[in-house]
């Protein structure tokens, strides 16, 4: 982390926010849940497809492997660059990127160029919650609110992406054949290409930091270190069960396609969706690490269950449940990060909390692959659950009198 986060803050009011006439926030959650939808539906899609297409599942997990690696090491590279050549167009470019992806992908299952989508860092193993995309876009977003306001925004963020996701969701279910899938591998493409059109439509604005927390302090180096460490041990639990590997899980252990694995997910997603609106609301009455902890904690029990589900339905049912808790955590993490480092630093921030986040995880769906190419199918969930359980009490333990500026006031 730079030393300029250990600065004492200055936190001027920011310019602009949700009803002050400018355009950039109703832009942002345009092009999040544009995104969102074209996430929901790969994540559903690219294990059915590589399997389908010959790839064992040791392969499809290196494959995401490489993914999650490749958006951790692209999201670095872009918070970076965002000083130099501006964050509306790192936006744009990771608009491209997508479309590089969805065309890759769709060019074959069998032959190199899912590596070539792997490698753009938005192939979405994952969740739009990674990638070139965080770092720059939860920067903009902190400044494109009031601070009052902050909790509430990041929570309609996670909010509006949750139900474009379910959307993506449910609409992969209508791909029951690979030259369906790859027409919804197309379609992703075309999504990547209008994402960064928004992008470019985004105000000159976007490209200052600007203040926006109630108070001044500075931020140690040795807790962002701390918050960043733990944060990748949640992540590495979480790389085990990424929605890609849990599709992978129920295709191989219940024989599920895409025209039940895409109404489920759409489910997830939706349940996901509303409880960021909770998540927010949560946030403002007992703060920001208590969301994160107190809604995290029952979501990996439910994980742990998963693999003694004697049946998909049951299987699906706790997956459901988990999902209502499990990402409850997001909106608060978002919010908090940005609100504990000075204005200037923020996408870097986030993107060095997300790189490190995403390397941890990167080694999760290898492991599981091969733990479910091994018929060890309860290993994935038992990791998960057990790593995620040791995040939440650590955090707790060593967080829950940090908080965020915009608690202060």
């Amino acid at each position: 982390m730079p030393a300029s986060s250990c600065k004492t803050l200055s936190v001027p009011t920011p310019r602009n926010g949700p009803g002050t006439g400018t355009k950039d926030y109703p832009l942002l959650l345009a092009a999040r849940v544009m995104r969102a939808f074209g996430f929901g539906f790969i994540a559903v899609l690219v294990s059915v497809y590589l399997s389908n297409g010959g790839r064992s599942a040791a392969e499809i997990g290196l494959l995401l492997g490489i993914a999650l690696a490749a958006s951790a090491t692209v999201g670095l590279v872009f918070a970076a660059a965002s000083r130099r050549i501006g964050r509306r167009s790192c936006l744009a470019i990771a608009g491209l990127l997508m479309a590089v992806s969805g065309l890759a992908l769709a060019a074959g299952s069998n032959s190199w160029w899912p590596f070539l989508a792997a490698a753009t860092g938005m192939m979405g193993a994952s969740n739009i919650d990674a990638g070139p995309f965080a770092g720059v876009e939860q920067a903009v977003l902190a400044e494109s609110v009031l601070p009052a306001l902050r909790n509430m925004a990041f929570a309609r963020y996670s909010l509006t992406g949750g139900v474009a996701s379910a959307a993506g969701g449910l609409a992969a279910g209508l791909a029951t054949t690979q030259p369906r899938i790859q027409l919804f591998l197309a379609i992703y493409a075309v999504t990547g290409l209008l994402t960064s059109l928004l992008a470019i439509a985004l105000s000159a604005d976007v490209e200052s930091s600007r203040g926006g927390g109630a108070t001044t302090r500075p931020t140690p180096h040795r807790r962002f270190v701390a918050l960043t460490a733990l944060l990748a041990v949640d992540s590495l639990g979480g790389g085990f069960v990424v929605p890609a590997v849990i599709a992978l899980w129920l295709h191989v252990r219940f024989g599920l396609g895409a025209a039940t694995l895409g109404p489920a997910f759409a489910a997830m997603s939706l349940v996901q969706a509303t409880s960021s609106e909770v998540s927010g609301r949560l946030a403002n009455r007992i703060g920001l690490i208590r969301t994160m902890v107190f809604t995290h904690l029952p979501s990996n029990v439910l994980l742990l269950l998963v693999p003694l589900a004697p049946n998909p339905g049951l299987a699906i049912v706790l997956l459901v449940a988990r999902a209502s808790l499990a990402q409850m955590d997001v909106p608060a993490r978002q919010a908090y990060i940005v609100s504990v480092v000075a204005p200037t630093e923020r996408a870097m921030a986030v993107a060095t909390i997300g790189a490190a986040r995403g390397f941890a995880q990167t080694f999760g769906p290898v492991l599981a692959g091969i733990a479910i190419q091994s018929m060890a199918l309860a290993a994935p969930f038992l990791i998960a659950g057990g790593l995620k359980t040791t995040y939440d009490l650590a955090l707790y333990a060593g967080f829950r009198s940090r908080r965020g500026d915009h608690e202060l006031g």
